[in-house]
C-alpha cells in the first residue's frame, strides 16, 4: 500500500506538467466516428406484396401503426384539392359506422386513428391494440364516404383559401410552386375555390381504388408487440387486400430561369415584404449529395448561428430570422432562403442574401464553422435515437427510396467526412443565384426601387399568374385635394345633412368565422355609439357625447389620445368629409390616379389637426369613397396597414351609405353588411348611455 501511495505521489508533478502545458483554447480534435447501432428490425412481405416493418419495443405498453401508400405525385387539374379532400373523406365513416360512432369506438379504446390521402395510422395500449387496428383496418376497406361530410370538409377548404388570399406567406408559397414548377407539374398546382368545388364523391372513390394499393403499401408496427403478433394481425386484416396496377405518370422536369428572375406580388396592406429565392435541384434522397449539402446548408442558412441569420438579424436588423433549405425530392428537388423584411429594407436585404450566397460559393468556410455544424447535425440524429419510431421511419426510408441497407448505420461517418472543401463544392453545385427566382409579396410602391439591379422584375397576382406592372397615372393640373373632397361630400349627401337629425345602421360584421353584430347611432350634432356584439355579448362599444369620448373593449375603459379623440369626432360627423371642410387645419395633398378594383380613383392624402395622415381614394367619376387606408403603430414589426373598402353605396334620404365595408388588417379581415337603415326616426341624447 505504501509503495502505491508512494507511485501516485511521484507521478503526481508529472500529471500537473501535463496539464499545465495544454492548450485549453484549441479544442481537441474530434475522434473518429463510429458506426450506429441501430434498434433491430424485422421485415416480411405478404404475398400481395404489402411490405412489413416490425419494430419491437416494451419500455411502454403501447403499439402505433402505420399503413403507407408509396404512389407518385397526381396531377389534379381542375379538381386541385382532390387529394387533400380524399385524406379527410377517409377518416368520416365506415359501412358500418358514421363518423359520431366511428369517434366514440375509437374514443373507447383510448386510442386515435389519422388518415391522409398517402396513409393511415393509429395507436392504443397493448390490450386494445388489436381492436383499434380492427377499426383503421374497416376504415381501410369499407370507407362510406359521406357526401354531408364532403360538403363540410368542402366548406372548411374553401374558408382556409379565402384566409389564405390574404396571408403572405401562402401568396408567397403559391407564386413559387406555379414559377418553379408549372401548372402541368403536381407541385405546381394551386388549389382554387373553383377547383375545390369541382371535387366530387365519385372523384374520391376511384382516387383511392386507383392508387390505394398493396404492392406500393408498406405497413409499419412499432411498440409492444412481436414479429408474430403483427404477422397475425397483417395477414388477418390485410391479407386478402388484392393488388394491382398503379398509374405512374411522368412529369416534365422543371427548368430554372436562364436569368435570374424578381417576381413580385402587390400587397398594398403589407408592412413587411415575404422574400423567398427559389431554384429547383436535381438532388434525390439517398444521393451521395445530401448528407454534405445539408452540412453546407447548415452553414448558410440552418438555423439561429448561421450566416443569413447572423448577418440580416443580428448584424442589420432587417427581420426576424433569415433560413434557407435544400429539400431532396423524387421527383425533384428545391433550394429556398426566405425571410420577412420592413419594406424600406427589402432592397437591402436581398442584397445581403445574393452576398452570403456568393461567399459561401467563392471563399472557403472556417474548420470551426464545419465542426459546429456537423455536430448540430450529428446530435440532432443522436437524439432522433431515442424514439423508437425513429428506426421504424429509417427502415421505410431505406424501402421507399431504395437506401442502402446501411445508410443509416453509416449518416455519423458521413457527416464526419465533410470539410471546408465539400462544403465550398455543395455551395457552387446547389447554389446559382444567377438562376433563381426572387419571389417578394410586399408594398410594390414601397418594395420596388432598386430591385432591378438584381434581375427582370416581373408582376404576379396572388395566384401566381403573370398581370401587368401598375402604371401611375397623375391628376390633372387643375384638380387640388380641396376639390376633390368638395365633390366627394356632395356626391355623398352633404346637402342632405340638414334634414337628417338622426340616423341608425345596423348590420353583421364577419370576421375569422365568426358573425358579429354592429349597431351605430348618430344623433347631430355631436351624438354617436357604435357597438360590436356576439351572441348578446358585447365586445367593444365606442362613444362620442357632449364633447367626451370614451372606447371599451370586454367591459375594460381604454385609454384615449388626442387623435383617438379626433377620429371619434370625426365619424361622429355622419360624414366625415363634410366635418373636414368645416374644420380648420385639414390639409389634402393629391397623389397618383390608382385603380381601386377597376374604377379610376384620385388619392388625396389627408393630414388632420392633430398630425394624423391617412389616404383616402374617391372615384373619379362619382365623387365616391372607394378605399381609405390608414396606419397604427400597433405591430411587433411597426406600422399596421389598415385598408378599409366601400362598396354597394344606396341613398338613404339623400345620404350615401356604403352597404358592404371591408376592413383589411392583413391577417385579419373584416366584413361588414347593412342589413338595416333608419333616418329620422326620433332619437335622442338619453339613447346614448
Amino acid at each position: 500500500m505504501k509503495r502505491f501511495i508512494l507511485t501516485l505521489l511521484l507521478l503526481a508533478p508529472i500529471a500537473i506538467w501535463a496539464q499545465e502545458n495544454i492548450n485549453r483554447a484549441v479544442p481537441p480534435p474530434p475522434g473518429p466516428a463510429k458506426a450506429v447501432e441501430l434498434g433491430k428490425t424485422e421485415k416480411f412481405t405478404l404475398p400481395n406484396g404489402l411490405e412489413v416493418i416490425v419494430v419491437r419495443n416494451t419500455k411502454l405498453p403501447r403499439v402505433s401503426v402505420s399503413l403507407t401508400v408509396n404512389r407518385d405525385p397526381v396531377l389534379e387539374g381542375n379538381k386541385a384539392g382532390l387529394t387533400s379532400m380524399a385524406g379527410q373523406l377517409l377518416r368520416s365513416g365506415t359501412a358500418t359506422m358514421n363518423k359520431v360512432a366511428l369517434d366514440d369506438a375509437i374514443d373507447f379504446l383510448g386510442g386515435n386513428i389519422y388518415a391522409s390521402a398517402t396513409s393511415i395510422s393509429g395507436s392504443a395500449l397493448s390490450t386494445n391494440f388489436k381492436k383499434l387496428f380492427a377499426i383503421m383496418a374497416d376504415i381501410t376497406f369499407h370507407p362510406s364516404f359521406p357526401a354531408d361530410q364532403l360538403e363540410k370538409i368542402r366548406r372548411q377548404e374553401l374558408s382556409g383559401l379565402a384566409q389564405s388570399k390574404d396571408d403572405p406567406n401562402s401568396i408567397a408559397g403559391n407564386v413559387v410552386s406555379k414559377l418553379l414548377y408549372g401548372s402541368n407539374h403536381p407541385y405546381g398546382e394551386i388549389e382554387t375555390d373553383s377547383t375545390v368545388k369541382n371535387v366530387t364523391v365519385a372523384d374520391i372513390k376511384n382516387y383511392f381504388a386507383a392508387y390505394w394499393k398493396p404492392n406500393i403499401s408498406y405497413l409499419v408496427f412499432v411498440g409492444d408487440i412481436t414479429k408474430e403478433e403483427a404477422k397475425e394481425l397483417a395477414e388477418t386484416y390485410y391479407g386478402k387486400w388484392e393488388r394491382g396496377d398503379v398509374p405512374k405518370p411522368q412529369y416534365p422536369v422543371p427548368a430554372n430561369p436562364v436569368k435570374p428572375i424578381i417576381a413580385i406580388v402587390d400587397r398594398p396592406v403589407s408592412v413587411q415584404s415575404v422574400i423567398n429565392f427559389v431554384q429547383t435541384e436535381p438532388l434525390k434522397p439517398g444521393d451521395a449529395d445530401v448528407i454534405p449539402v445539408r452540412v453546407m446548408n447548415n452553414i448558410l442558412g440552418g438555423g439561429a448561428s448561421s450566416r443569413l441569420f447572423m448577418n440580416l438579424r443580428e448584424k442589420h436588423g432587417f427581420t426576424y430570422g433569415a433560413y434557407s433549405a435544400v429539400n431532396p425530392d423524387k421527383l425533384i428537388g428545391s433550394f429556398n432562403a426566405e425571410a420577412s423584411v420592413r419594406n424600406e429594407k427589402t432592397d437591402s436585404a436581398v442584397g445581403e442574401f445574393l452576398k452570403e450566397f456568393e461567399l459561401i460559393r467563392t471563399t472557403p468556410v472556417s474548420d470551426t464553422e464545419v465542426e459546429l455544424s456537423k455536430n448540430t447535425l450529428s446530435g440532432a440524429f443522436a437524439r432522433s435515437l431515442e424514439n423508437p419510431a425513429t428506426v421504424a421511419n429509417f427502415a421505410l426510408n431505406e424501402a421507399i427510396y431504395h437506401l442502402p441497407s446501411d445508410y443509416y448505420q453509416n449518416y455519423l461517418k458521413n457527416i464526419a467526412a465533410v470539410n471546408a472543401g465539400t462544403v465550398m463544392e455543395m455551395a457552387k453545385k446547389y447554389i446559382q443565384p444567377e438562376h433563381m427566382y426572387t419571389v417578394i409579396v410586399g408594398n410594390a410602391k414601397q418594395v420596388v426601387s432598386g430591385l432591378d439591379k438584381y434581375g427582370t422584375i416581373q408582376y404576379y397576382n396572388v395566384e401566381g399568374n403573370p398581370v401587368i406592372a401598375p402604371v401611375a397615372k397623375k391628376a390633372d393640373a387643375g384638380v387640388s385635394g380641396k376639390s376633390i373632397i368638395e365633390k366627394a361630400a356632395a356626391a355623398m349627401g352633404n346637402a342632405a345633412l340638414k334634414d337628417i337629425k338622426d340616423l341608425e345602421i345596423s348590420g353583421t360584421a364577419g370576421a375569422m368565422g365568426q358573425t358579429l353584430v354592429f349597431d351605430q347611432k348618430y344623433l347631430l350634432p355631436g351624438y354617436f355609439e357604435q357597438t360590436l356584439t356576439i351572441q348578446g355579448m358585447l365586445l367593444q362599444k365606442q362613444l362620442t357625447k357632449e364633447g367626451t369620448y370614451s372606447v371599451s373593449a370586454q367591459g375594460q375603459e381604454q385609454p384615449l389620445k388626442d387623435d383617438d379623440k379626433e377620429e371619434l369626432a370625426e365619424s361622429a360627423s355622419m360624414l366625415p368629409e363634410a366635418y373636414y371642410l368645416s374644420k380648420d387645419g385639414y390639409t389634402y395633398t393629391v397623389k397618383d390616379i390608382e385603380s381601386i378594383e377597376g374604377n379610376d380613383a384620385y388619392a388625396v392624402e389627408i393630414k388632420s389637426p392633430k398630425g394624423r395622415t391617412f389616404t383616402n381614394y374617391y372615384d373619379v367619376k362619382t365623387g365616391l369613397k372607394l378605399k381609405s387606408v390608414t396606419e397604427k403603430d400597433s405591430s411587433p414589426a411597426g406600422k399596421m396597414v389598415i385598408q378599409t373598402f366601400y362598396h354597394d353605396y344606396k341613398s338613404y334620404n339623400g345620404l350615401q351609405v356604403p352597404m358592404k365595408t371591408i376592413v383589411d388588417q392583413g391577417r385579419l379581415k373584416i366584413e361588414l353588411d347593412v342589413k338595416d337603415v333608419k333616418v329620422n326616426q326620433g332619437l335622442k341624447s338619453a339613447d346614448f348611455k
